[in-house]
């Protein structure tokens, strides 16, 4: 099976070592959409607006890191609910209307959770989420779709973290802001649920009080192990990572760009390839 030529790329600054063409590389194989490419292209948020405005029809999307998130929302001409209640779009998918922003960094925060991370909503569960950057914001949207309804945001310095708070507002969650310095990280073991968005130096001090928590999700995956992911399997208990989030945010960019349903298995065992199996990657 052959298609017209089309093109999507992920933007972003660096983007070198993104993992993006690998995933649409084998949702583009599997669909047999032969005539598709992906590819990287290192811009800034300045410089997105004028480069997304010079793309010909024959591009059908786009995938957006740092630091361009905030500018993708800013300059799309329609935006969905997801998006607009994280203040950032990870998506730009091109419409009759203009481009679409949509944020699947959420799908990505509930799919690693309820795949890898085995986690199931209850009626009155608490989460933590610790920092309160981009990722954090996308999270605290992601709890929310999940039916948490409070969240403890844990942060440096409350005053920055006015964007993550203010999505968690648009998110109708109830929201405890405590600075790190203050906080009793023994008396957050028992929330069902932590998002880790910090730097492993950073959590290392507090990881047996962390790990006690039910359902974690730790975003970063390099280098691996983290110490909260050692603590976490030495308890027994589930973890997701920023892998398994990578994996479930490119399922819901897949099914924008090409209107398909996302080849979930292909997609998953190239990413396990390309990172040398480094983590299972559960989809089901």
């Amino acid at each position: 099976m052959s298609s017209e030529p089309r093109k999507a790329a992920v933007l972003g600054k660096p983007v070198a070592h993104s993992l993006s063409p690998v995933l649409h590389g084998a949702a583009f194989a599997a669909l047999g959409l032969t005539g598709w490419t992906y590819e990287r292209i290192e811009t800034g948020a300045e410089e997105l607006p004028a480069l997304v405005d010079g793309l010909g029809p024959e591009w059908a999307g786009l995938s957006v890191t740092m630091p361009g998130k905030r500018a993708a929302l800013d300059h799309a001409a329609e935006a969905t609910p997801r998006a607009a209640a994280v203040g950032a779009a990870n998506t730009l998918v091109r419409t009759p209307r203009g481009w679409l922003a949509d944020c699947t960094d959420v799908e990505g925060v509930t799919g690693a959770l309820r795949a890898a991370g085995g986690y199931e909503p209850s009626p009155g569960d608490t989460a933590v989420v610790l920092g309160a950057g981009g990722t954090a914001a996308a999270a605290v949207v992601g709890l929310a779709a999940l039916g948490v309804r409070r969240v403890r945001l844990v942060v440096r310095e409350p005053a920055r973290a006015a964007e993550t708070l203010d999505a968690a507002k648009r998110a109708a969650l109830d929201v405890d802001v405590l600075r790190w310095a203050d906080t009793d990280f023994a008396s957050l073991a028992s929330s069902a649920v932590l998002v880790n968005t910090v730097p492993p130096p950073a959590v290392a001090p507090h990881v047996a009080e962390l790990a006690a928590i039910a359902h974690v999700l730790d975003v970063i995956y390099h280098p691996w192990p983290t110490p909260l992911a050692e603590a976490v399997a030495a308890r027994g208990g589930r973890l997701a990572t920023g892998l398994d989030m990578l994996l479930h945010q490119a399922f819901g960019q897949a099914e924008h760009f090409t209107g398909r349903p996302a080849p979930r298995a292909a997609m998953r065992d190239a990413l396990r390839e390309a990172t040398g199996n480094l983590l299972p990657l559960p989809i089901a």
